[in-house]
């Protein structure tokens, strides 16, 4: 029986990734890396500092900093990031999403977000649609980002749900392979060479409708 629905933010919610894809940008450059569009959709899902060490690894640069000095990148590339969030506005939210989210709650389902962005709180109070989640995980209380699945199993337990009571949402490969080991029905939105794993694929967020994700829920489960 489907419980909840559990989303991610970035490319699911809203598209920040050029916030994010600008912020990386400047922060490379400041090291003397270049980076391109292609290799920041392997940034997408993962946590900041683990970016920076895929940055840093695509240029064999991953020894030439200390452990306090990659934090301050780190730091510095969240503020740039931080400073462009003030641009948003509920506009950004995507195609499609307030319908499914007011549809959601609606039909009596419980809301979660499994975001690896730290800021997502801002985030959520910019696009004002913070106060319709049930509960939020937070990437600051999990042991492993994703592709593990602490952060959705996180979110399902501040919604009191099982996680196979619940479908989750993901743009990323890495959010796929989470909410797959989750044990939770994972639905794939965009490219699908990189949600290929995805229970159930959708081209958009445009695409998405409470009754779409029932009728797929129910062909892998059978009728609630």
């Amino acid at each position: 029986m489907i419980k909840a629905f559990i989303l991610d933010l970035d490319g699911v919610i809203t598209d920040t990734a050029d916030f994010h894809f600008q912020a990386w940008k400047k922060c490379a450059a400041s090291i003397n890396i270049t980076l391109d569009s292609t290799f920041n959709e392997q940034l997408k899902g993962i946590s900041r500092l683990e970016s920076l060490e895929r940055i840093l690894r695509s240029a064999g640069r991953q020894d030439d900093f200390t452990a306090i000095e990659k934090e301050q990148l780190a730091n510095e590339k969240n503020n740039f990031y931080k400073s462009l969030l003030l641009q948003l506005t509920p506009d950004y939210i995507l195609p499609g999403i307030r319908q499914l989210l007011t549809d959601i709650k609606d039909a009596g389902y419980k809301l979660g977000l499994a975001s690896a962005s730290k800021n997502a709180p801002t985030v959520l109070r910019a696009l004002e649609i913070d106060g319709i989640f049930d509960g939020i995980a937070d990437p600051n209380n999990v042991t492993n980002g994703k592709p593990a699945p602490d952060l959705f199993l996180q979110a399902a337990a501040k919604l009191g749900v099982r996680p196979v009571e619940c479908i989750a949402i993901e743009d990323a490969k890495s959010g796929i392979e989470a909410i797959n080991e989750a044990g939770m029905f994972s639905v794939g939105v965009g490219d699908r060479a990189f949600v290929q794993e995805a229970d159930f694929l959708t081209s958009s967020t445009n695409e998405l409708s409470l009754h779409s994700l029932i009728k797929a829920w129910q062909r892998k489960n059978g009728p609630e």
